[in-house]
């Protein structure tokens, strides 16, 4: 029995670090434009099947630059359509946002149709890796070295640079940080292309461990949603330890009671917000109270 659970637990790492990439970008959204981003799970699809493309006609090489052209599709939509909605009733924002989602799905199901496309890992990273008693295969450790990698860097970005001091102290006051003399636009415009980077990632990493298929989309938005309100808003730490949590709850659940396995999350959501309210790792932010 120990062994079955060290092994699945293992396996939720990999869930959860991946979950965790979708959430801080949404959070990373809503921090600096205050947009609830309904259609981030619609970047996550589009990230899976821009690398399945990718890989199908040039190779797993080519796939790697899926998330790129999911940051800069981000970027458009961010330009024509979000930019629009600053400064005004946020339920407008939720509003655009759902339908965005709806309608990438449509154009997924148009384009590639509803039936699940096989997305295979690439060759040299076939077979499994055994230590002790856990099992786990060559493609999963490598997404959880590149998510792992993933976060740090982000991380380290946010610290350490410029323009990721700029994002933080966007995130607390927008406004003051156009009264800089900061291009405003362009900052945020960039920060809705990260956040949608990092979805893209997500999406390409998931699409050897799960089929393609258009519905995903709302497979990746809610744990998302679920990892930013038990890690706390704000909170980078929170986040990563939040997605863990999902992600090993997640897949014990489904080993030992699959039944449930589609609301352990949100139970687990539940029992921790009757303790802390605001998350594991919750702030006050003036921006938002």
């Amino acid at each position: 029995m120990f062994d079955l659970i060290l092994s699945q637990a293992v396996n939720g790492l990999v869930l959860g670090f991946l979950y965790v990439l979708i959430a801080v970008g949404l959070s990373v959204i809503f921090g600096m434009l205050g947009i609830v981003n309904f259609a981030h799970g619609a970047f996550f699809a589009i990230g899976a099947y821009l690398a399945l493309m990718l890989n199908r006609d040039f190779g797993w090489a080519a796939a790697l630059l899926a998330p790129l052209f999911t940051g800069l599709i981000g970027m458009l939509v961010e330009f024509v359509l979000i930019r629009r909605l600053y400064g005004k009733e946020p339920l407008l924002g939720l509003i655009l946002t759902f339908a965005l989602a709806l309608f990438f799905e449509a154009i997924l199901r148009l384009v590639f149709g509803a039936a699940p496309l096989p997305f295979t890992p690439p060759k040299f990273l076939a077979g499994f890796v055994e230590y002790g008693p856990v099992l786990i295969t060559n493609y999963r450790i490598v997404v959880l070295a590149v998510t792992v990698f993933a976060l740090v860097a982000f991380w380290s970005f946010l610290e350490y640079t410029p323009f990721g001091r700029i994002i933080r102290a966007g995130s607390r006051d927008a406004e003051m940080v156009g009264l800089l003399g900061i291009n405003l636009p362009i900052v945020l415009s960039s920060v809705f292309g990260i956040g949608c980077l990092l979805a893209g990632l997500a999406g390409m990493l998931s699409g050897p461990l799960w089929t393609v298929n258009p519905s995903m989309a709302a497979g990746a938005i809610m744990p998302a949603f679920v990892i930013v309100t038990i890690g706390g808003l704000g909170s980078y730490a929170g986040a990563i330890i939040a997605g863990v949590l999902v992600g090993v709850v997640t897949a014990m659940t489904i080993q030992f009671y699959p039944d449930w396995s589609s609301a352990a999350m949100y139970v687990l959501m539940a029992v921790i917000l009757l303790v802390r309210p605001r998350g594991l790792f919750g702030e006050k932010w003036e921006r938002f109270e």
